[in-house]
């Protein structure tokens, strides 16, 4: 979708915030007396960034373990033979190919990885063939979108480049440390709307395209978030607003509509002030002013440091402010990662660490490759696509599994930081990442929202709740730097 698309989604009103009273922490206890469990726990953060595969960015970590150390350990990572067909202005491909190979750039210009787009990813001559995930579509699909949105880079080559250690040295080396996974995939084969619903609910109510996008989807969702049964269960929450002003004109080259049939929300955006989260795209939420709950991001160190994080936090990422690391021309990983590691860092610095787990994931892998086909996964409510438009894939095919939310999207870079966390530990079991509210949900005794999150692990697999392996954070933690050459341009 287009910065103005997306910061329509975002919309909300200007009336005065209402006043809620935010409710204490359950199960308080003492995790450094040893011989916990999950319920050690009592400061859930999370936070999901732009737009990522795994292979783009953490595909090097075996090598990254081998120069520095770390002990071999099962990592599924890009392979050295990954490629995928040169753009040859068909769907048929040809003889040539393009190799993965390192970004030479922290900046690359933006892919699309809606609902057509992500299935032609999967197979770009079959993309409703559940049978065959050939995940040969990323560089096709990158074409046409630069071909479309008059990029420079309409080869498609950008699809098929990836970061490293020297790119992004503070992910390499948390991820190392802490916990990661190998098969951690986005809920839905579809952008980032349609994905943060299940961030926020485990549904997307049967929508593939942003509420408002026309007479099917016209309406923002009508059925409860986490932050809905947080409420009810008396557990304390914050939305973290890394933007505050979402009337503010949106960077240019964030585009993320697709192809040119592709549909785009009819909303309005809302004025200066008002915070960009995507909690307005659920009913409650979408008219009359956000609960006090949803604060400044600025707020989370403080709170951080001074012991008084709620027990659930959500970070909304920086989409205005550039620091959300979506592809564009002008957004730079390391920027992004810079200020997901001043949050990280001053987490573990002040006096919630003790018994916090912050959890960093993205909320979908935005067109970048990865050659690990998503997984087949329960549809949430037994909803089907309501508001697909005849030219799209899969219209009236809802008996096939790829057409009807029964598969994850693609696989995502995850950290797991804690005091709790296993030491360089990978996780094989197959998750989306509604295993965050099933986490949520197992620790404060609450229900699952839908089919979805039911399904998932409740990554306590990931903990050490005896030891604590991380009592003490780790020393010598490598700065992200920032500086790194910007220019989307020059790929290689």
């Amino acid at each position: 979708m287009s910065a103005t698309e997306k910061l329509r989604s975002l919309a909300v009103p200007t009336t005065a915030l209402l006043l809620l009273a935010l409710c204490g922490c359950q199960g308080l206890k003492n995790p450094s007396a040893g011989g916990g469990d999950i319920t050690s726990v009592n400061h859930i953060i999370f936070m999901a960034q732009e737009n990522r595969s795994l292979d783009t960015y953490f595909g090097q970590l075996p090598a990254y373990w081998a120069a520095n150390g770390y002990p071999s350990q099962q990592f599924d990572g890009i392979p050295s033979n990954a490629s995928n067909p040169a753009y040859n202005g068909t769907t048929t491909p040809g003889s040539a190919s393009v190799n993965a190979y390192h970004f030479a750039t922290e900046c690359v210009e933006n892919l699309s990885p809606s609902w057509n787009e992500s299935h032609e990813d999967w197979n770009l001559q079959s993309p409703s063939d559940n049978s065959s995930p050939l995940m040969n579509g990323y560089v096709y699909n990158a074409a046409v979108y630069a071909l479309n949105e008059g990029f420079s880079d309409t080869q498609g080559l950008r699809a098929m480049g990836y970061y490293d250690s020297t790119d992004l040295p503070y992910y390499y080396f948390m991820a190392s440390s802490f916990a990661t996974s190998d098969r951690w995939f986005s809920p839905a084969l579809d952008r980032t709307q349609i994905n943060r619903m299940y961030l926020m609910a485990a549904t997307s109510h049967g929508y593939a395209y942003p509420p408002g996008t026309n007479s099917a989807d016209n309406a923002p969702i009508n059925v409860p978030t986490i932050f809905d049964e947080l409420d009810s269960a008396g557990v304390s929450w914050k939305i973290y607003a890394t933007d505050n002003t979402c009337s503010t004109a949106p960077p240019p080259g964030r585009s993320e509509a697709g192809s040119p049939s592709a549909k785009s929300p009819t909303s309005n955006p809302s004025s200066a002030g008002d915070f960009c989260t995507y909690l307005t795209q659920f009913a409650k939420y979408s008219s009359g002013p956000l609960p006090a709950n949803v604060v400044p991001a600025t707020e989370f160190l403080q709170d951080a440091n001074a012991g008084t994080l709620p027990a659930v936090s959500f970070i909304e990422p920086g989409c205005l402010s550039g620091q959300d690391e979506h592809p564009s021309s002008g957004t730079s990983v390391q920027v992004g990662a810079s200020y997901v590691a001043s949050l990280i860092n001053g987490l573990m610095s002040g006096q919630s660490w003790k018994d916090s787990v912050f959890i960093l994931t993205y909320d979908e892998a935005g067109g970048t490759y990865d050659h690990v086909a998503p997984q087949p996964a329960v549809n949430p409510d037994g909803i089907s696509p309501v508001d697909l438009a005849s030219t799209d894939i899969c219209y009236n095919d809802y008996s096939n599994p790829l057409c009807n939310f029964q598969y994850t999207g693609y696989r995502l870079p995850l950290l797991v930081v804690s005091p709790f966390t296993k030491k360089n530990y990978v996780s094989h079991t197959v998750a989306d990442y509604t295993a965050i509210l099933k986490f949520i949900e197992t620790r404060f005794n609450l229900q699952a929202l839908t089919q979805r999150d039911a399904a998932q692990m409740d990554m306590t697999e990931f903990f050490d709740f005896q030891n604590v392996p991380w009592a003490t954070p780790p020393a010598n933690i490598p700065a992200q730097p920032t500086s790194g050459p910007c220019n989307a341009a020059v790929l290689q």
